[in-house]
């Protein structure tokens, strides 16, 4: 089971980035999905969460407004759309699969994690 997350990058405050992940090994249509993130010299953080059907999405207060979580089940794909990007987002993103439906997030209830995506924001 392998969670590929892609699109990460440099990119100035105020730009706009769409991050990727893309399970492959088995299905994930039936689990939550969720986002986090670790800044350098911080501890992790999570950024977004969504549910089985994307019916429930929730978000860290620091994106809310920001950033949208998002999943194609066809694709057993799911992404983050991050906007006005501010130089506290940089960070490491990681993908994680869930073990429950619902959206969720703590990050002891995932599973199934990806490798991560550099996202880099310059001021």
């Amino acid at each position: 089971v392998q969670l590929q997350a892609s699109g990460g990058g440099l990119v100035q405050a105020g730009g706009s980035l769409r991050l990727s992940c893309a399970a492959s090994g088995r299905m994930f249509s039936n689990n939550g999905m969720g986002w986090f993130r670790r800044a350098p010299g911080k501890d992790r953080e999570s950024v977004a969460a969504i549910s089985w059907n994307g019916g429930n999405t929730l978000y860290a207060e620091s994106v809310k407004a920001r950033f949208t979580i998002s999943r194609d089940n066809a694709k057993n794909t799911v992404y983050l759309q991050m906007n006005s990007l501010e130089p506290d987002d940089t960070a490491v993103y990681y993908c994680a699969a869930a073990r429950g439906a619902m959206a969720t997030m703590r990050p002891n209830m995932y599973n199934y994690w990806g490798q991560g995506t550099l996202v880099t924001v310059s001021s």
